[in-house]
């Protein structure tokens, strides 16, 4: 019987894409103002009157305090995601990371208007909880340990 616990080349294949999306996803916050300065508190500020879960509003609220500091926040976290699944260092923390991250969007982007159809609300986090649970299987798996550097730890 395979070790379960372990990873495998096609997870890594899939690691590797992963962090490439995320390692997109922080230069252009990075390499691009706009996302600090005006972009993040857009996004934040429409997700508290929009759709973010009555219960996160709190948080994201708090995050709008300091909205530049926020932004570059988001933009480091990705970059550090993404180092991590690219090269397959730390794999099992940042995927736990990650896994947050994603699970943050969903908070974010959960309520839709009363009468949606329930299947909706599913429908709205294809974008989310796919790489949630991608995150959460990079960490059950040491995906980390083919093709990547927690093989030699």
């Amino acid at each position: 019987m395979a070790d379960t616990r372990t990873s495998s080349f096609p997870m890594a294949l899939a690691r590797i894409a992963v962090g490439i999306m995320f390692l997109l996803f922080a230069q252009y916050k990075l390499l691009h103002t706009n996302f600090a300065h005006g972009g993040y508190q857009t996004y934040v500020s429409d997700f508290v009157s929009r759709s973010a879960v009555s219960f996160w509003k709190p948080l994201l609220r708090l995050t709008l305090r300091h909205p530049v500091i926020s932004g570059y926040a988001v933009a480091i976290a990705e970059l550090l995601i993404g180092l991590s699944m690219v090269l397959g260092f730390l794999v099992r923390p940042f995927a736990v990371l990650g896994a947050l991250f994603m699970l943050n969007l969903v908070f974010c982007t959960w309520w839709l208007p009363p009468g949606t159809p329930v299947w909706r609300y599913a429908g709205n986090q294809l974008e989310n909880i796919p790489l949630l649970l991608l995150f959460w299987l990079f960490a059950v798996h040491n995906a980390g340990a083919t093709l990547g550097l927690d093989r030699a730890r």
